[in-house]
């Protein structure tokens, strides 16, 4: 018997039968196969294999599975999904089983002073490595401290971050009810618990969790962390892949993937952007054909703009855009100038981050969020189908400056909220082709029925502007496009 031919009899008898049983796979191999033996080779595939097992007097009954489809949010988990997402927290679950880690860890109290205190010097250090650049730039989890600043500090906000990335791939049908999920460099499960986490909420369908990382530590809290909180959400947890991705072969992966996620995590790699592309589009290689890739980064200038910068680099390469960018003329952006990121209300901090930030709240205290982020694919959808029409009397914005003072149309994708003050809406536009920023400005006592629903685009859609006066703003080498009264703005469905 072999391991080929009771996967191939599988394949076989779950075509002919809705279910059957593991004994009769005996049948159609060589050799003296019993249950437990055909079992030990398909139970891990059977995810693959799209059989449940279920045992059954002595035996094993194997059911097949109707193939994988974008799961379906009702209404009642739609609403559950954006009441959490109106006011986000970290649950009170898993606050539990965090603060029970630092116990386990420390062999003190989660709000013992003395730990407090540790954990504020690996935040600070953290922190403080954060913002250099180049070589000396030396971001690191070897320590246990490091990964309890992690969870005190970053681990919330980045938490919250994915249950609105999940939601809004679950919504965009990208989100299967059978999938295969693979974080890349995972840290101590941020991606995984927030996707059990909206998986328990939205009761949707199954997941099956693959991870990838380098450091003891976070396996560790991976471990202590991830498969309780897991359990009843529909997420399977594999254990961590002990890996560094600079050193990672594609063979080492599973195959068939339905999303891949880079979290925050490519910024902290020790590479160049073409090594991080060849990465990235090496990993791509063992995607499902309808499979997508999310890259999630942090909002500042350095390294929202890097990852734009690789992003372009990932369509050299055959990678496509499905979001939030849009390339409505059909050419290639120019992201050396582009600082985008998407942003969402503020969470409620954690009893760790409170206990953290108690006497220094402007330097422990992190609730806001803001992340740069794309999703790619590999086979060329997009969220944003509509291309500008030929004749369509549309200014391109690589073309502004010869528009300047004059009243011109355009069509582009918002990419920013609501960067204004109390005098002016200020809004990111862009639509592939600007070389220089270019902002959307509404006076507010400007704002007119014509103009509203600019103020309601969503992050990364497009709309028309018909007549807005085209400025450059010398102080910022930049260009407003000044929405008045009058202006026209549609919101263009796709």
């Amino acid at each position: 018997m072999s391991k080929r031919e009771v996967i191939s009899a599988v394949k076989y008898v779950s075509r002919m039968k809705q279910e059957f049983m593991l004994s009769e796979i005996a049948d159609y191999v060589r050799g003296g196969a019993t249950v437990d033996s055909i079992y030990d080779i398909v139970a891990p595939l059977a995810f693959d294999l799209g059989v449940k097992l279920e045992p059954a007097n002595g035996d094993c009954k194997a059911v097949r599975m109707a193939p994988p489809k974008p799961i379906a949010i009702t209404e009642s988990a739609r609403k559950a999904q954006e009441r959490y997402l109106s006011s986000p927290d970290v649950p009170e679950k898993l606050q539990g089983l965090i603060e029970r880690y630092i116990e386990k860890k420390t062999g003190k109290k989660w709000d013992d002073p003395q730990v407090l205190d540790r954990m504020r010097r690996a935040v600070a250090s953290q922190k403080a490595e954060y913002w250099k650049e180049g070589p000396k730039r030396k971001i690191s989890y070897e320590k246990g401290y490091s990964v309890l600043g992690y969870l005190a500090y970053q681990f919330p906000v980045y938490f919250v971050e994915w249950e609105h990335i999940f939601y809004g791939l679950a919504l965009d049908g990208l989100l299967k009810d059978r999938m295969k999920v693979l974080d890349a460099g995972s840290g101590p499960g941020t991606v995984t618990l927030a996707l059990a986490d909206f998986y328990h909420r939205a009761r949707c369908g199954e997941a099956l969790a693959y991870s990838l990382e380098k450091y003891d530590e976070n396996v560790e809290a991976f471990s202590w962390l991830v498969p309780p909180y897991a359990e009843g959400s529909g997420v399977r947890v594999e254990r961590p892949i002990r890996m560094d991705l600079l050193q990672l072969k594609a063979e080492e992966l599973p195959d068939n993937i339905d999303l891949i996620v880079f979290s925050n995590v490519l910024n902290e790699l020790d590479a160049g952007l073409e090594r991080k592309a060849d990465i990235v589009k090496m990993m791509a290689s063992r995607l499902a054909k309808d499979g997508s890739i999310a890259i999630v980064e942090p909002a500042d200038k350095a390294n929202s703009t890097e990852m734009r910068e690789l992003v372009v680099a990932l369509m050299g390469k055959g990678l496509g855009v499905y979001s939030p960018c849009s390339f409505i003329w059909g050419a290639r952006c120019h992201p050396v100038s582009c600082w985008t990121f998407e942003e969402k209300g503020d969470i409620k901090p954690p009893r760790l981050m409170q206990k953290l930030a108690e006497e220094e709240p402007f330097r422990y205290m992190n609730t806001d969020i803001k992340y740069s982020y794309a999703v790619l694919r590999k086979d060329g959808l997009s969220r944003e189908k509509y291309r500008v029409p030929e004749k369509a009397g549309f200014a391109r914005l690589s073309r502004i400056g010869a528009h300047l003072k004059k009243r011109v149309s355009v069509v582009a994708a918002v990419m920013s909220g609501d960067l204004g003050d109390k005098k002016d809406h200020v809004f990111k536009v862009c639509d592939g082709t600007a070389v220089k920023p270019v902002y959307a400005i509404l006076p507010h006592y400007h704002v007119s029925p014509a103009n509203e629903p600019l103020l309601k685009a969503k992050y990364g859609q497009v709309v028309e502007m018909h007549g807005v006066l085209a400025r450059y703003n010398e102080e910022y080498d930049a260009y407003n496009l000044l929405v008045t009264r009058n202006t026209m703005v549609r919101q263009v469905r796709t």
